[in-house]
């Protein structure tokens, strides 16, 4: 017997990969290979360590989109644990020397997961799967 995905799911994979792209480019400008487009970013004078931060984040963004794309019940979770992880990265990176305005589409992004994922709909969805 097949389940079939809520849009809400969908929606929430999709804001996932667009985190994972996001997280994706903060790694590169980190690492100095992609220019900056909303104001420079630094990790307290150590980018090579918010390269690695952000790398692994990406990483993680997209397994996380697949299990949510399975409709894995421990998706749900792990989109939570990430999206604040990222937001803490976020506030870091801001202390650290970045700009507001450079982290800002990450946090928005971030900020929507959260809040998606907290929406009882989306929990109920995960409890039936």
């Amino acid at each position: 017997m097949t389940t079939s995905r809520p849009i809400g799911v969908t929606i929430l994979a999709i804001l996932a990969v667009i985190a994972a792209v996001i997280a994706g480019i903060h790694t590169l400008q980190y690492l100095h290979l992609f220019p900056f487009f909303l104001g420079p970013v630094t990790f307290f004078g150590f980018d090579l360590l918010g390269a690695v931060m952000w790398g692994v984040l990406c990483a993680i963004y997209v397994w996380v989109a697949k299990m949510l794309w399975e409709m894995d019940q421990q998706g749900w979770l792990f989109v939570v644990i990430v999206a604040c992880l990222t937001l803490v990265f976020d506030f870091l990176a801001v202390i650290g020397g970045s700009t507001l305005n450079a982290e800002l589409p990450s946090i928005i992004v971030a900020a929507l997961i959260l809040a998606y994922c907290l929406w009882p709909s989306t929990r109920e969805a995960f409890a039936q799967a």
